[in-house]
């Protein structure tokens, strides 16, 4: 079982590191970010594009109902939400402080109760462990971002550490 500390400390990590790879993406030209480079979502921007889709998909489900909500996009999954780097950027800017502002609001409760949600890949009500869910949701956007750096290093761009040690000191006991 995680804890809501947990979810607060992947919260900043998530932040640190999309802004590192945002940083780096920059650095490309917008065909360099949208050249297939034989990736599973093809290019830079279809992987970081991938990512902010499924972000705005489980916040979507894990904060309805409360004062967090927004009208995140319910889209299949591959649509690109934003073609233009710069509106992709400011997207994911905006959706990692809404994943902070929720991990803050974790309550131990929350994560000990069962949560149900509709699966659009297997159009079916599905129901896990609400910290389950939370863990999925932070190990697939790490997942992720290691495709992310694999694919600025295939342009000689190293977007330095990347390991949750290594990220820098953010509040009490850090």
């Amino acid at each position: 079982m995680i804890t809501p500390d947990y979810a607060r400390t992947m919260a900043g990590y998530n932040r640190w590191m999309n802004g590192k790879l945002y940083a780096s993406g920059d650095r490309l030209s917008d065909e360099q970010r949208k050249s297939d480079r034989g990736a599973f979502f093809k290019s830079l921007h279809g992987t970081l594009n991938h990512l902010l889709w499924a972000d705005f998909m489980w916040l979507g489900r894990f904060v309805h109902g409360t004062p967090l909500e927004k009208p995140y996009p319910k889209v299949p999954v591959g649509t690109l939400l934003h073609e233009d780097w710069d509106r992709l950027k400011t997207a994911r800017a905006s959706l990692d402080e809404d994943i902070a502002r929720w991990a803050d609001s974790l309550a131990m409760e929350w994560l000990a109760a069962d949560f149900s949600w509709y699966s659009g890949l297997t159009q079916t009500t599905r129901t896990k462990p609400a910290w389950l869910l939370v863990a999925h949701f932070f190990n697939h956007q790490t997942h992720h971002r290691g495709q992310a750096t694999t694919l600025l290093a295939q342009f000689g761009i190293d977007p330095g550490s990347t390991d949750l040690a290594f990220m820098p000191a953010s509040g009490p006991g850090s």
